[in-house]
Parts: C-alpha cells; sequence; structure tokens
C-alpha cells in the first residue's frame, strides 16, 4: 500500500510540472488578450462618455400621442415566418393593432409544408386587408433571406398592379412586439437616410432569468452604448434583422446591382447584418435611433430570446458563423481606421471564445497548482512586472465591464436585475466559448461544400400576451 502512495505521489508530481508551463503560457496570452480587449472596450466608453457629456448621445422623449399620424408613403413590413405557430397570430394581431395606419402592408411569408404557421397567421389576421400572406415556392426551411425575397417579390408585384412605389421596408420576426411609435419614428427616418435601427429590448423571462436574462444584460449595453457611439462617429451600422428601416429605392438599387431575385443574400446567415453595413457606406448612409415615449418606455422591438441554454448556443452560433467568418469572406476590411476597429469588434467572437477558454482553463489549473504547492510538490516563481501589469489591468478592466453591464441593465430594467447582470456574466462566457466552437466547426464544414440552412430558433411565449395592447398614440409599457 505505501508503495502505491509513493507510485500516486511521484505522478502528481509529475503532472503538477507538466501544469506549470501551461499554466505560465496561458497567463501570458489570456492577460495579453484581455487587456486589448480593455483598450478596446474602454476607447468606447470614452467616447461615449463624451457624447453624452456634449449632449451628443441623450435619449430624447417623444411627444404624447406620436405614433398615430399618417404615413408618408406605403410602408412594407416583411416578417417571415417558419414553423411559427404557437406565435404568429399573436405577433400579426398585436403588429396590426399597434401600427393602425392605412398605408402599411405586413407581408407574412410562409411556407406551402407548413400549414400550422399558415393557418395560425390568418386567424392572426381576422381579415385585415392590410394584411398579405406569401407563400414559399419551395419546402420550408429555406433560409431566412430566401423567404425575405420571396416578400420582396410579392412587394414588386404588387407594385406593378398598383403603379404606386413603396417608401420602405420594415423587418420584424415572428415573434415580435412592437412599439406602437416604431412605425412613425422608421417612416419619418428615411425620409433622410437609406437605413434606420431602432434599439431591441429582450423581454425578461421569470423561469429562465439567467440563460435567457443574459441577453437583456448584452443587448441593452450594446443598444444603449455601442450602436448610439457608431450612428454619432459615422461608422457603419449593422441591421438587427427586426425594428429596421429600409428605403425602398436602396433595395432597389442593391438589386440592380447585384442581381439576383432580391437584395437578401441567401447564401448568408445574417443577411440583416450584412445589408444593413452595405446601405450604411453608400447612398443616404443609416441611423441609429434610440427614442423613448412620452411614459418613458423605449421606443424599441421586444421579444422573448432563447431560454435554454442549448437553443442559446444554436443561436449565437448562427451568428458568430455569419458575422464574423461571412463577413470576412464576404465584405473584407476596410482601409479606413474606424470602419477597420468596428469591423474587429463585429468579428471578435472566434477570438474570444479561444481567450474565455484559456482563462476559464487557467482557473481550473490555477486551483490545481495551488493545492500543489500547499503539499510541497510546486514552488511558486514571481511573475515579471510586465505580466503583473497585464494581470492588474486585466482585474481592473474584469470590474469595470461588470460595473458598466450592471449600470447599463439597471437603467432599463431596474436595480435587481442590474445586480444579476453581473452574476450572468460567467453565464454569457460559457455560451460564447460554446458558439464559438460550433460555429468554427460549422465554418469548416460549409467550405468543404457543406450547406448553409437556415437553423432557425424555435418560439412559444410571447410578451404581447403579458404586456397591455394598446394602439399607437397612447401612452403605456411596451
Amino acid at each position: 500500500m505505501g508503495e502505491n502512495m509513493v507510485s500516486a505521489e511521484t505522478a502528481w508530481a509529475a503532472a503538477v510540472q507538466v501544469l506549470v508551463p501551461i499554466e505560465r503560457e496561458l497567463l501570458v496570452f489570456a492577460a495579453f488578450w484581455f487587456v486589448v480587449g480593455l483598450v478596446d472596450e474602454f476607447a468606447v466608453d470614452l467616447t461615449w462618455l463624451w457624447l453624452r457629456l456634449t449632449g451628443r448621445a441623450r435619449t430624447p422623449a417623444l411627444p404624447r400621442g406620436y405614433g398615430a399620424a399618417p404615413l408618408a408613403g406605403p410602408i412594407a413590413v416583411f416578417v417571415p415566418a417558419f414553423e411559427e405557430a404557437g406565435v404568429i397570430a399573436t405577433t400579426v394581431r398585436h403588429m396590426a393593432g399597434a401600427w393602425p395606419q392605412d398605408q402599411v402592408r405586413f407581408y407574412i411569408g410562409c411556407y406551402g409544408n407548413d400549414p400550422a404557421t399558415l393557418e395560425a397567421a390568418m386567424a392572426g389576421a381576422t381579415g385585415d386587408p392590410r394584411v398579405r400572406l406569401v407563400i414559399n415556392g419551395a419546402a420550408g426551411p429555406t433560409t431566412k433571406a430566401d423567404c425575405l425575397n420571396r416578400l420582396y417579390a410579392a412587394l414588386s408585384c404588387d407594385e406593378r398592379r398598383s403603379l404606386t412605389p413603396f417608401r420602405g421596408v420594415v423587418l420584424q420576426d415572428a415573434e415580435d412586439m412592437v412599439h406602437p411609435a416604431a412605425l412613425q419614428v422608421i417612416d419619418t427616418a428615411l425620409g433622410a437616410y437609406d437605413f434606420v435601427q431602432l434599439p431591441v429590448r429582450p423581454a425578461l423571462q421569470p423561469d429562465s432569468r439567467w440563460v435567457a436574462g443574459h441577453y437583456a444584460d448584452e443587448f441593452t449595453e450594446a443598444h444603449a452604448k455601442a450602436l448610439v457611439v457608431r450612428s454619432v462617429v459615422g461608422a457603419a451600422i449593422p441591421a438587427a434583422g427586426v425594428g429596421c428601416g429600409f428605403a425602398r429605392e436602396a433595395l432597389g438599387r442593391l438589386v440592380r446591382e447585384r442581381g439576383g431575385d432580391g437584395p437578401f443574400a441567401t447564401e448568408c446567415l445574417t443577411e440583416d447584418y450584412e445589408l444593413g453595413m452595405m446601405l450604411s457606406r453608400e447612398g443616404r448612409g443609416s441611423t441609429f435611433l434610440r427614442l423613448r415615449d412620452a411614459e418613458g418606455d423605449l421606443v424599441a422591438t421586444s421579444s422573448y430570446f432563447p431560454a435554454e441554454l442549448s437553443t442559446a448556443v444554436r443561436q449565437k452560433t448562427r451568428w458568430v458563423h455569419g458575422i464574423a467568418f461571412q463577413g470576412w469572406d464576404r465584405m473584407g476590411w476596410s482601409a479606413r481606421p474606424l470602419e477597420l476597429w468596428m469591423a474587429l469588434r463585429d468579428r471578435r467572437g472566434p477570438l474570444t471564445a479561444i481567450v474565455l477558454f484559456a482563462a476559464y482553463a487557467l482557473l481550473a489549473i490555477e486551483a490545481l497548482l495551488l493545492l500543489a504547492a500547499r503539499q510541497g510538490f510546486v514552488r511558486p516563481e514571481p511573475h515579471s512586472t510586465a505580466l503583473q501589469a497585464m494581470l492588474a489591468l486585466s482585474m481592473a478592466g474584469f470590474v469595470w465591464r461588470l460595473a458598466s453591464r450592471a449600470v447599463f441593465t439597471a437603467r432599463e430594467y431596474g436595480l435587481a436585475e442590474g445586480a444579476l447582470a453581473m452574476l450572468r456574466m460567467p453565464v454569457a462566457n460559457i455560451i460564447a466559448i460554446m458558439a464559438g466552437r460550433r460555429a468554427l466547426v460549422a465554418y469548416v464544414r460549409s467550405l468543404s461544400g457543406g450547406a448553409v440552412t437556415w437553423d432557425k430558433t424555435a418560439h412559444h411565449g410571447h410578451p404581447a400576451l403579458v404586456a397591455p395592447m394598446r394602439p399607437a398614440g397612447e401612452g403605456a409599457r411596451s
């Protein structure tokens, strides 16, 4: 037995000696990239603070009754829907009630092999003549972009028959709850810009405070700070795919330049992101509008985000694959310093996943080495001055990021959610690591000829069933 104990101690000591150089390399790697990330985020934070102090990043309040006025011209709302029978009726009914203007047309994209969604959409329309159900000729699911292009073709057909061009196109998803003032805000902005984006405000889910809740933290900080900075300094703005409007002429120009069946790239997993970036860089450009109604509620699109870990990872895998990998391939890199900086921020998902994985692996190794040091198997070596400085900056940056996220979340959702935002950071990190790995695997598979498919998220609940319904022009929470 004594020999076994000696053998075990020898093996433990040998394993610890292997871990020592690994720990040192991981420490340098993680600390360096944490400092780089700190500089990046701190630059955005300082820019936002400067814009805030100079009054250029404030959130204006709309007058009471805003949102009910007639539109400047016909607006089409595109809603792609596949296997959305659980939510599409509520979405159509709520959207038609929130936006009562006669000039709006709702194009709901369905599939012949998905009769449940088609029936639910018809039930939600309740005979409203502004609602058009458009059937895709292909069996679903195709891609979201393909469904949107089918809706674009239906719009073009309506224009030819009526001899009346549309003013713009608004994108929404099948699970969205829209703000009553949003349509008039977009309609007004399209008089000056080719692309306008409104914020996304994830609805809280009491039964998924950790997984679904982390979306609230991320979107709130991004859409209250990062996109505000991008818009004010003139950088290209990505489209979120919901709550965004495009000038009809700008979409037509893209179709004429690129050819094809529509303005949405069917081979791209994040066709909305790409379209927003393209229109931001040409024509009349883009803007991000952050506004509040007379009651203080954010004019934004609200919806329930994935509540389960596996579903959240799948969704973010598509985002990372489309924005980071396909974005690099399809859009390349800009020579303008500001655009290059923003492209690096958008495409950092895979690197972030690697750095976070290294950091969590480092925590496990550090715990083992601390145990080994207490047993006398290893003697800790002092870190170099440079490494100590990077570690100190990394820790300061971590505290700063926690505080920033907590403040922005608390401002939108209350102090309790602000406190939870700090605790949800590890959840967000784990999802980022898993999504980054899956995105890399999917991208490599696509390089080998694998098909790019619409890996859509299933939706069941709808925030409009909880929030009170109101038409445009009335003040209440949305």
